[in-house]
């Protein structure tokens, strides 16, 4: 990103000192993080000792090594979400001063000359769904009086060719509806450099200087007006603030799982980001969307590094979020988490493999961060916020390794042929009157507290809380959901436990990651595609199982919780990506969440106009973008005069001339488009014609001036769909 060639960039310390502002007061977050992490390793080493107990009961050798080596890492994490939720228990009963909404007086700042650009970068997602999320926005917006400082900017990265025409017809079309000419803007990339980062750093190269703030969201992205000039205000009151982001709920659900995932969100994140909010203070993070950026900071001091080696660890950063907060840490300025400012919404997979397809990128994007833990002035809350991402993936491979050990340890030992004889006594005299039996449950009943402790606070929430009690539906139908969340949650964790640790294997082996689409409003997950997905989880789980059986029924019992979940993978998968299923579900007021029992008017509004919208209407079949932009005047004349404006751009004139051919393999091109159809050409040969301006408005005129006889039939029936249209 482009930085002043006249001076030093500007750290927020040093705009505090120049513009006379004395400093904020803060809370003491060292305090609050030695208390945080206090409890959390109180609980961890009080558990690891009672588990050494038992191993040391049972005969100490090398595999007790090993177990006792990596359980207190699985418990810490566990506690670690534990004491997430305690304390957000307390901050959302009793308050807390240390939130940037409470910080300085913000609601009745006026915005003035507070310029924001909302970007919104797509890449070949559905086009109805993003122009009705953004046609929401901005009649929301539209109602305040302060509307009008706000411009919108589609950045599209999309590659199909049908998405690109799409994108432009629409874009059009919202333009012409809204009276927003001037207001939304279309941008296309004819070369993805650096997928979504790079999306955005070319907008601000090029856009970056006309704009004190910018909000990023993502395609299926929602914000209410309120919200985002209370945004702009939080910064207008805060000036060395360089980041604010918001806690998107998930809304817009359909299927079972879907459902299931939107009610956990709503109910419990609530408690997590509230307890996270309480020990980061200034020292947030950034997840990539539904947030607001300070332009010139970022700008200055947020370009990404490329990472040094070959991918997947190597290049471009793909989870580029938390290394931009740390980036803006680092340079002074403070990035907030704005745990309770509500309006800000996102949505989430529709099924269990989509689920796994959006963790395998994170997955490689947060392992990259190892390769930055250690980057010279990052600060030490920065690198807590990477390693917990790193630690959110290698959870997985551990807790397989923590099993597959257990299983082995019991296979040595009944190898030996040897009798069991527990020490009466172990390293814990309080303990001694208790079996190893009895011990064993102990330490059971606290793993199982520390990590189903969080939904009983919630639940606790809802039965304190009146309001926020109906808004889940009620007591009874809310008790209900949450135990059947329960259900499915410990069904699908260990599925998710094998998704998980095949990504980082392949990801240690050196197996990159494509750039895919999130698959949003899906029908449903085949029988098929559910069996490619899982059958390996369900060969595991079976394996397994007979493996322990072998070993004793004692120990075959206590791990079928674990090899249920794989076991019934893929029917679990099948029937909880159904839409149905989730019809039936909200038709019995099961998972219900507050923008469901009160659905706010944006979120209304998309709901309504997708529904007036045919599935036909919303289908882009092969070809039909392209169709489009030769037959129709009115889309080929927006289409070129695109090109045409793009070419006026040094940097984006060269990119064409960069990916265009010679002239003479373009009139080839477009003289077969006409012959045999759009068929005749992949995908990249039509991005080729549908770049060269020249030669889409030759093929306007040639495909109404030449006889029928000289074309493709299949131009026929292209007619006559546009002439309906």
């Amino acid at each position: 990103m482009s930085r002043p060639p006249d001076a030093r960039p500007e750290t927020a310390g040093e705009m505090r000192q120049r513009m006379g502002l004395a400093a904020v007061p803060h809370v003491r977050r060292g305090a609050r993080l030695f208390w945080f992490f206090t409890i959390a390793a109180a609980l961890t080493t009080g558990a690891t000792w009672l588990f050494a107990d038992l191993l040391w009961r049972n005969g100490w050798n090398g595999w007790s090594t090993a177990l006792v080596v990596i359980f207190p890492l699985l418990f810490f994490l566990a506690a670690f979400g534990c004491t997430h939720a305690l304390y957000g228990f307390f901050v959302l009963r009793f308050g807390d001063r240390g939130s940037i909404t409470a910080r300085n007086p913000y609601r009745d700042i006026p915005l003035g000359e507070a310029n924001t650009a909302i970007i919104l970068p797509v890449y070949n997602e559905e086009v109805t769904r993003v122009y009705e999320g953004l046609r929401a926005i901005y009649e929301s917006l539209a109602k305040l009086p302060d509307g009008a400082t706000f411009d919108f900017f589609i950045l599209s990265d999309s590659t199909d060719p049908d998405h690109w025409v799409e994108e432009e017809r629409y874009w059009l079309r919202l333009v012409r509806e809204l009276g927003a000419l001037g207001r939304i803007y279309y941008r296309r990339r004819t070369v993805n450099t650096e997928k979504k980062s790079g999306n955005v750093r070319d907008f601000l190269n090029m856009w970056g200087k006309r704009y004190r703030y910018m909000i990023v969201l993502d395609a299926d992205s929602v914000m209410r007006g309120e919200t985002i000039t209370d945004l702009v205000r939080l910064m207008e009151a805060n000036p060395t603030v360089g980041l604010i982001q918001t806690v998107p709920g998930l809304v817009n659900s359909e299927s079972a799982f879907g459902r299931i995932q939107q009610f956990a969100n709503r109910l419990y994140s609530p408690l997590f980001v509230a307890g996270l909010n309480y020990w980061v203070q200034d020292g947030g993070n950034y997840w990539g969307h539904n947030a607001i950026i300070r332009v010139e900071p970022f700008m200055q001091f947020c370009d990404l590094p490329h990472l040094p080696g070959k991918k997947p660890f190597g290049g471009h950063i793909l989870s580029h979020d938390f290394v931009e907060a740390a980036l803006m840490r680092r340079a002074g300025w403070e990035v907030w988490l704005a745990w309770d400012l509500e309006g800000s919404y996102e949505e989430g997979p529709p099924g269990l493999i989509e689920s796994a397809q959006r963790d395998r990128r994170w997955c490689q994007g947060n392992l990259q961060h190892s390769m930055l833990l250690f980057a010279s002035g990052f600060r030490g809350i920065s690198r807590i916020h990477l390693l917990m991402g790193i630690f959110g993936y290698l959870a997985s491979p551990i807790w397989f390794l923590f099993m597959f050990l257990g299983t082995m340890m019991i296979a040595s030992f009944k190898e030996t042929g040897l009798s069991r004889i527990d020490a009466p006594r172990g390293l814990t005299p309080a303990l001694g009157n208790l079996s190893a039996a009895q011990h064993g449950f102990l330490i059971f009943g606290l793993s199982m507290a520390v990590l189903f402790l969080p939904k009983a606070i919630a639940a606790g929430d809802l039965l304190l809380n009146r309001e926020r009690r109906r808004s889940f539906g009620g007591l009874f139908r809310a008790g209900v959901s949450i135990f059947l969340e329960t259900l499915v949650s410990a069904l699908i964790a260990p599925v998710l436990m094998l998704f998980h640790s095949a990504f980082v294997l392949s990801i240690l082996r050196g197996a990159g990651v494509n750039w895919g689409t999130q698959k949003r409003g899906a029908d449903g997950t085949a029988w098929a595609t559910a069996f490619r997905a899982h059958w390996g989880h369900t060969l595991t789980g079976l394996v397994w199982g007979m493996v322990a059986w072998k070993l004793g029924s004692a120990y075959f019992w206590w791990f079928v919780p674990v090899l249920l979940g794989m076991v019934v993978s893929i029917p679990v998968s099948v029937f909880l990506s159904r839409r149905s299923w989730g019809q039936k579900l909200r038709g019995l007021g099961l998972f219900l969440t507050p923008e469901e029992t009160a659905p706010p008017p944006e979120i209304t509004q998309i709901h309504e106009r997708l529904a007036a919208t045919s599935d036909a209407e919303r289908a882009l079949p092969s070809g039909s973008g392209l169709a489009r932009a030769v037959l129709d005047p009115y889309v080929n004349a927006v289409h070129v005069s695109l090109l045409r404006e793009k070419l006026l751009n040094p940097v984006y004139a060269a990119e064409i001339e960069q990916v265009l051919p010679d002239r003479e393999s373009i009139r080839a091109l477009r003289e077969r488009l006409l012959a045999q159809g759009p068929g005749a050409l992949t995908d990249d040969e039509k991005r080729l014609v549908l770049s060269d301006e020249n030669s889409m408005s030759w093929l306007h005129r040639q495909i109404w001036l030449r006889p029928a006889e000289t074309l493709a039939p299949w131009w026929d029936e292209a007619i006559r769909s546009v002439a309906k249209v």
